[in-house]
């Protein structure tokens, strides 16, 4: 009898994540950036000073780098889950190794693959397998009814397993799009604040409108770079996603049309 899986959580919280880059950006911001060994007698950052110029950001500056820390965290957290999901050795050569069982019959053989390589598509595969020994002792049906019926269950585990490769994706998407935003909002305080001090009657506040002008790049470029980072690390992860997906589906093909193969199409 079939024992059906349950869907497991797995992966690091994003919430987590992202409120422990809050902490660290927030810390680095004010006690880092801002400590007045970074600037002279009139608030001015030094020459060459990078974290008195990050300071000169404004307060969105840490809203950024608490983006930038979650993309980072998260893409770390990735590679580590979509290394152990990958298995033990490359997708591409046990699903060359897997097929060839398949071809052959030797569905035990498969299966023991499958145990040595371990990760998510090890354990996709292997419940199809499972499916297999289990649908030729069902009577009364077609041998391509039972083809489907391997190919629906290899179908509901990659179902509970894509929320596991998929985790906190949507958050570096968002992120995407937010990083560059957080920036613009930053870079349209900055030149508010740069305006405002050309509009004083006079010579205008050279000071103010410096401070002003740096707040506005600053922000801009780590927004922008932020947002371009989030872009290609989801690029990256879903493309890898997309690779064992596939892998899945054409060993699942390949079970089935091993079992009808096999078996021919009559009732069994």
């Amino acid at each position: 009898m079939e024992t059906k899986k349950q869907t497991k959580s797995k992966g690091v919280s994003a919430g987590l994540i992202i409120l422990g880059s809050a902490i660290v950006a927030s810390v680095f911001f004010f006690a880092v950036c801002g400590h007045p060994s970074h600037f002279d007698d009139k608030g001015h950052p030094l020459q060459g000073d990078v974290f008195g110029v990050l300071y000169q950001g404004g307060y969105v500056i840490p809203l950024v780098i608490t983006l930038l820390l979650t993309v980072l965290t998260l893409s770390i957290e990735r590679l580590f889950a979509l290394h152990k999901a990958s298995g033990q050795n490359k997708n591409e050569r046990f699903v060359v190794k897997v097929k060839q069982k398949i071809d052959e019959g030797d569905i035990n053989g498969a299966t023991k693959l499958c145990d040595e390589q371990k990760g998510s598509i090890a354990n996709i595969v292997r419940e199809g397998l499972v499916r297999y020994k289990d649908v030729e002792d069902i009577p009364n049906i077609t041998n391509a009814d039972k083809a489907e019926l391997i190919q629906k269950e290899v179908d509901e585990a990659t179902t509970l397993e894509l929320p596991y490769l998929e985790k906190n994706l949507n958050i570096i998407a968002a992120i995407s799009t937010l990083g560059t935003l957080f920036g613009l909002f930053g870079t349209v305080l900055g030149m508010i604040r740069a305006f405002s001090a050309m509009g004083h009657e006079g010579a205008p506040d050279s000071t103010a409108l410096a401070v002003g002008i740096s707040e506005a790049l600053m922000n801009t470029a780590l927004g922008i770079g932020t947002g371009a980072l989030a872009i290609i690390t989801y690029t990256y992860f879903s493309g890898r996603i997309q690779t064992m997906t596939n892998a899945i589906d054409e060993i699942g093909f390949a079970i089935g049309q091993s079992f009808v193969k096999r078996h021919g199409g009559l009732v069994k």
